[in-house]
């Protein structure tokens, strides 16, 4: 088994957790936005479309930030997280850029008690 066969193999199983608890088969688009609403720490109901993309950066920061591409400078006073860029992304084709994340996603949840 190569390292890219784990990594499915550990996604899938991410994806069979969270199909389990939503009944719905994400994507990693709507995982990220599942983190970046839970580091923000507040549920709302409805959020603004530029609200959504401020928790998808949120959450990209924060699944990146163990490996020192980011890290948290300030929460404003309304609570949302801000980060600064320590070091620039490395150079990658778009599926590399795909697995890359989803690593970072999978130590996200193993670091945080999983789901």
């Amino acid at each position: 088994m190569n390292i890219n066969d784990d990594l499915q193999a550990r996604w899938w199983k991410l994806e069979e957790k969270l199909m389990e608890r939503f009944e719905k088969k994400p994507d990693v688009e709507s995982i990220l936005f599942l983190i970046g609403i839970q580091e923000l720490g507040d549920i709302k109901k409805k959020f603004s479309k530029e609200q959504k993309q401020d928790l998808m950066h949120i959450a990209i920061c924060t699944v990146l930030s163990p490996s020192g591409f980011y890290e948290l400078s300030k929460v404003d006073e309304e609570g949302w997280p801000h980060f600064n860029q320590l070091k620039p992304m490395p150079e990658m084709l778009p599926h590399e850029q795909e697995n890359f994340l989803k690593d970072h996603i999978l130590l996200y949840f193993q670091n945080n008690g999983g789901l």
